[in-house]
């Protein structure tokens, strides 16, 4: 009875430790260190992901983002009024998949960020690369526009090893 008691324990404490691993690793797999450490080593650069990207319309936001354990490169584009969420591999830069976003918040982020870049003059590419410009080492890990005190600016987001920072560049 004793053995059977200790072997109990012995599962139960496997399982508690397992729970709590795999609990640990969504958690950093969700953390902005991860994120960053997983976009250091993307062979296809944010930059890039805006350019493939505008076969289906023009670029209003882009991210890295990990989706499922996996890293995933996602922009917005609007064309002809309608917003689509396209994922470019970020290991070869082709376009994996194109959705169309029409509800929800995707969609309400997506009219907000095309409300901004209706008043830009500039690209998001163009935004990027000045960003990336003033911070040597860095990589670009998302850029979304926005309107502040009516002018439209990009936020981007940029990472270097572990350290992550954001960088407002006017459109």
């Amino acid at each position: 009875m004793k053995h059977m008691t200790t072997v109990a324990g012995l599962v139960l404490a496997a399982v508690c430790w397992g729970n709590t691993l795999a609990a640990q690793e969504e958690k950093e797999e969700g953390s902005p260190a991860a994120l960053a450490k997983a976009v250091m080593g993307a062979r296809v650069s944010l930059e890039r992901g805006l350019a493939a990207s505008a076969s289906h319309g023009q670029p209003i936001s882009a991210k890295f983002e990990m989706e499922d354990g996996k890293l995933q490169l996602s922009v917005y584009t609007v064309k002809g009024g309608k917003f689509s969420e396209v994922i470019v591999d970020h290991n070869t830069g082709k376009i994996v998949k194109a959705e169309p976003i029409a509800e929800g918040e995707d969609y309400t982020a997506a009219r907000s960020q095309s409300a901004a870049m209706a008043k830009a003059k500039g690209s998001l590419r163009a935004a990027v690369e000045q960003a990336l410009r003033g911070n040597a080492g860095f990589r670009a890990v998302s850029v979304t526009p926005s309107l502040k005190d009516g002018r439209a600016v990009a936020d981007v987001a940029l990472a270097k090893g572990e350290e992550l920072k954001t960088v407002s560049v006017p459109l």
